[in-house]
């Protein structure tokens, strides 16, 4: 018998080397080529039709989530701040823009409108510059 046979004898066998016969010991030819364990066989082809299980509800049953209220404050700074009305909108503009502001951190969330009252805040800022710098150039003149 040459040295090939017996090594193909050998990986045939499943005989332990105390020569016990033993069921979970798997043979070379089963196992995976870094010893994890068994070879798995090809995968399971995919079945058909795919499975729809898990698919969008259908047309019509999505919502959008509600629209946040906006703040009427805040629409009236921007208001204000927009008409300047004499300068005394600018004054408006800022305190209404302020108290806006305050209203909207304070509801967490459940009001929108944060945006229009910074807008209303920095045209009141820009009317009180304006007037300031108008004021100091007519008492300097």
């Amino acid at each position: 018998m040459s040295l090939i046979d017996r090594l193909r004898l050998a990986a045939s066998s499943t005989d332990s080397i105390d020569g016990d016969s033993s069921d979970d010991q798997d043979t070379p030819a089963t196992q995976t080529p870094f010893g994890g364990g068994p070879a798995q066989g090809p995968a399971a082809p995919a079945s058909y039709p795919p499975d729809y299980s898990q698919q969008p509800p259908p047309y019509g049953q999505f919502s959008y989530p509600a629209p946040v209220p906006t703040n009427g404050l805040a629409v009236a700074s921007l208001v204000l701040g927009i008409l300047w009305l004499w300068w005394i909108g600018s004054i408006l503009a800022l305190l209404l823009g302020y108290a806006a502001r305050r209203q909207i951190f304070a509801s967490n969330g459940a009001e929108g409108g944060d945006g229009l009252a910074l807008a209303g805040i920095v045209l009141g800022w820009i009317g009180a510059a304006t007037l300031t710098m108008l004021a100091l150039a007519w008492m300097g003149a």
